[in-house]
């Protein structure tokens, strides 16, 4: 009788700490995922904020550059550039946004 009471005993003991390891796990997980909310969120705002700014730059840059076109055909090759230059700002708020993710 008294090797039953001790198998039972560590049988029970031995369920409640697998019952309290789920727990410890599930608790994890849940900790885990809203880290990673948090990061595509993240990501969001920062591409979303570059790809604004680079369009109100391009906007702005190609308005002026197709009007320097129009009454000088030759600064064609100067101004376009800079158009190149203000979408970079959109490529770089991509870069920022993986680097959010991966990390």
């Amino acid at each position: 009788m008294k090797k039953f009471i001790t198998v039972l005993t560590t049988l029970m003991v031995m369920g409640a700490a697998c019952l309290f390891a789920e727990d410890a796990e599930k608790a994890q997980a849940a900790a885990a995922g809203a880290g990673s909310a948090i990061k595509y969120i993240a990501a969001a705002i920062a591409v979303g904020i570059a790809c604004i700014s680079g369009g109100a730059a391009v906007g702005k840059i190609g308005s002026a550059a197709m009007g320097a076109m129009a009454e000088n055909a030759e600064l064609s090759g100067k101004a376009l550039p800079f158009v190149g230059l203000a979408e970079g700002i959109c490529l770089w708020g991509f870069l920022v946004a993986l680097f959010i993710i991966i990390m």
